[in-house]
């Protein structure tokens, strides 16, 4: 069984989704959960009485992960609660936008990858004072960062940056016994995947997936708190793909 006992977790983009559902995940395995959240503090704070309501330690922080200083931000807070330990890094908060190449903009481009890239590289950098032998970070990347879904081409470029990023921070921070590692879901039925709901999303995405259903947030979440466990001791450097079989 998958158990993340007297861990401590910090979780970006907690408040909904994927985050949410790996928030409870890990709480469920043992961790104390550190959920944070951008816009969305009602929705953290119900997460965090949920996890109090079963018996787990949560706290809610937030942070804007859009702007320079977000990252910076958020690793202070998080030190303030947890000290000089943080034993798991789910880097999981992001946006999509879908377009065209013709009707990508530059303000577009650069808010994707402000939000995807840049902030999870740098609040990585902000927490190295207190990862440690045996921490985790996981990353999410997607299935469009190596195959071809939809109008989805800057989005896409944002998680291949998250793939090659894996390697990098693995090979870079392995020494010092914190492995790295990214889940990479397909079509999952969450607020950012608003089109996996209607009947045309339904039938595209169970026509490229060998599993006949739509993911849900769940199934994600436990791919994420086995690469956050000790079971996963030796796994780094990859990216694990949960998306029920897609593009085969």
């Amino acid at each position: 069984m998958t158990t993340c006992n007297g861990k401590i977790a910090l979780v970006t983009g907690g408040s909904r989704g994927i985050g949410r559902a790996a928030a409870l995940a890990l709480a469920e395995a043992g961790a104390h959960i550190l959920v944070h959240y951008g816009r969305s503090a009602t929705e953290a704070g119900e997460v965090v009485e949920q996890i109090r309501a079963a018996g787990g330690k949560a706290q809610a922080i937030g942070a804007d992960l859009a702007t320079p200083d977000g990252p910076a931000e958020l690793a202070r807070k998080v030190r303030a609660v947890a000290g000089d330990r943080l034993d798991i890094l789910v880097a999981n908060a992001g946006i999509a936008k879908a377009a065209t190449i013709e009707e990508t903009t530059i303000e577009d481009f650069d808010a994707l990858f402000a939000v995807n890239v840049r902030a999870p590289y740098f609040l990585v950098q902000q927490l190295l004072p207190i990862l440690r032998d045996g921490s985790s970070v996981i990353f999410t990347s997607s299935l469009a960062a190596h195959a071809a879904v939809g109008t989805l081409s800057a989005y896409a470029a944002t998680k291949g940056a998250i793939d090659t990023m894996v390697k990098h921070f693995a090979a870079v921070l392995g020494p010092q016994g914190i492995r790295v590692n990214a889940v990479a879901p397909g079509v999952v039925a969450t607020e950012m995947s608003s089109f996996a709901k209607t009947d045309e999303g339904r039938d595209f995405t169970l026509g490229m997936q060998a599993l006949k259903r739509v993911a849900q947030p769940e199934d994600i979440a436990g791919a994420i708190a086995f690469l956050a466990s000790d079971a996963a001791r030796w796994v780094s450097g990859d990216t694990l793909r949960v998306d029920g079989g897609s593009k085969l």
